[in-house]
């Protein structure tokens, strides 16, 4: 059976999708943006941005019962690969010890015209 998984610490779905589902355990996110759950500012800058996305992600996660520690697979989603290394920077601060496996795609536009998305598949 399948448990959708909601917080206010992370933006809140802007369609028909849950934020988080958990099926057997695991944890499947949706893609998360950079967006402040408080204020619903966008911050400036990719550093920033990626800061922000993950935050939310982390704050997701654990509403679920999981962690960024529990992490198997994320899949990355940038406006521009030029920005790959500034966001490595940033992803390296959450996801320590055995990294997660990981897609990094450049794409043509993301929701809310933000820089970087990210969605994760973790352990409960």
């Amino acid at each position: 059976m399948k448990k959708a998984i909601c917080t206010d610490k992370a933006p809140s779905a802007i369609g028909p999708y849950s934020q988080a589902i958990e099926v057997n355990d695991m944890i499947f996110t949706s893609g998360v943006i950079p967006v402040n759950p408080e204020t619903g500012e966008i911050p400036q800058g990719v550093e920033a941005q990626a800061d922000q996305a993950i935050k939310n992600l982390s704050n997701l996660l654990e509403a679920s019962g999981s962690s960024t520690e529990k992490v198997i697979k994320t899949t990355v989603f940038i406006k521009d690969m030029n920005d790959f290394g500034k966001i490595n920077e940033i992803y390296a601060k959450y996801f320590t010890g055995v990294y997660p496996a990981r897609s990094c795609v450049e794409v043509a536009r993301l929701p809310k015209d933000v820089l970087m998305e990210i969605e994760a598949i973790a352990q409960k």
